[in-house]
């Protein structure tokens, strides 16, 4: 009797079973030439900002700059999956590769979109427009609507209704692997709008506050609208360098971290270059016996440029697959 009753369960819970399984079937999308990672996680699963998703669960897609027409791809109700090589018996493009990478790029079409400042590099020569002198009442720490006295006058010149940046100059960069003076951290603290102006000095109140302000603090000019779209564009040069610091000091840095990196105006890094953090794999060298000169490199993550300096930028980590650290390097192409 015990069996019996077990097996009329198995074969009632087999129908459950049935449906379920056909119901997780996924639909097969072969890549056509003009698809996007971005393009095809809006058009699929109604969120464009999945296809990091897709580039860190997928080892065919080591560079997300490229998908080749002819891959095949799951589609789920939840995520997209690429079928492995060996199972897409006939992928059209596969004996041409290199012509393939020509046909396709996300560069052109992803963007970010940023508010307020991220901060910067101070490098060398760098001079602020004026300074906080003073606060009223002699405060020491000010905030929103609070008066302040500032270095500016008429003869910078400044006039009543500017608007300025407020930064606090910050550690000293040094970068971690030649050990070279990069620059000092520049923290965003808020905004001031001059309302007083005399020869050489003015009165301002501080129109924003992100964090606290106390004289000392430096002024640049105002840019108009903080938020900005920044769109991924490909690097003329072969960039190749460093983190040399993050925004927040912490020791391990993620997606949706700011970095600051050794690449500048100088060495061709432009606002939107796109670059992939990576790392030498090292083994223990008593198994190699000679037989193994290098390893491929460990693909960590990717960042975006988001302003640049001389000789040093600001960038946007969007993508972290491990934890990445001050010292990893990066590069524009990965091998």
């Amino acid at each position: 009797m015990k069996i019996r009753l077990l097996l009329l369960l198995a074969l009632l819970a087999m129908p459950c079973f049935v449906f379920a399984a056909a119901q997780d079937e996924p639909t097969i999308y072969v890549i056509k030439q003009g698809d996007t990672l971005w393009g095809l996680s809006e058009r699929f699963i109604k969120d464009p900002n999945y296809w990091p998703n897709m580039w860190s669960k997928n080892s065919q897609v080591t560079n997300p700059h490229f998908i080749y027409p002819g891959q095949k791809l799951r589609v789920f109700p939840d995520r997209l999956e690429f079928v492995p090589k060996e199972q897409a018996a006939t992928a059209p493009m596969q004996k041409n590769v290199a012509a393939a990478e020509k046909l396709q790029t996300v560069a052109a079409e992803k963007t970010y979109t940023l508010y307020g400042t991220a901060g910067f590099l101070a490098e060398n020569g760098f001079k602020p427009y004026g300074m906080v002198i003073g606060a009223q009442h002699d405060r020491i720490v000010t905030g929103v609507d609070d008066i302040v006295y500032t270095d500016l006058g008429s003869d910078r010149p400044a006039a009543s209704g500017d608007k300025f940046s407020i930064f606090r100059k910050d550690v000293l960069v040094n970068h971690p692997m030649s050990n070279e003076k990069m620059g000092n951290k520049m923290i965003p603290l808020g905004t001031l709008q001059l309302t007083d102006v005399e020869k050489k000095s003015s009165r301002a109140i501080i129109t924003k506050s992100f964090r606290e302000i106390s004289p000392g603090a430096y002024l640049v000019p105002y840019k108009e609208n903080r938020r900005r779209e920044i769109s991924l564009k490909n690097s003329a040069n072969d960039l190749k360098g460093y983190i040399i610091e993050s925004f927040s000091g912490a020791k391990v840095i993620a997606s949706g971290d700011i970095v600051y990196i050794d690449l500048g105006t100088s060495q061709g890094a432009e606002v939107g270059n796109m670059l992939y953090v990576v790392r030498d794999v090292t083994i223990d060298q008593k198994y190699v016996e000679g037989r193994i000169d290098r390893l491929p490199q460990e693909l960590l993550g990717a960042l975006v440029v988001i302003e640049t300096g001389e000789k040093s930028s600001t960038a946007l980590v969007v993508k972290s697959i491990d934890a990445i650290y001050k010292g990893d390097r990066i590069v524009s192409q990965t091998k």
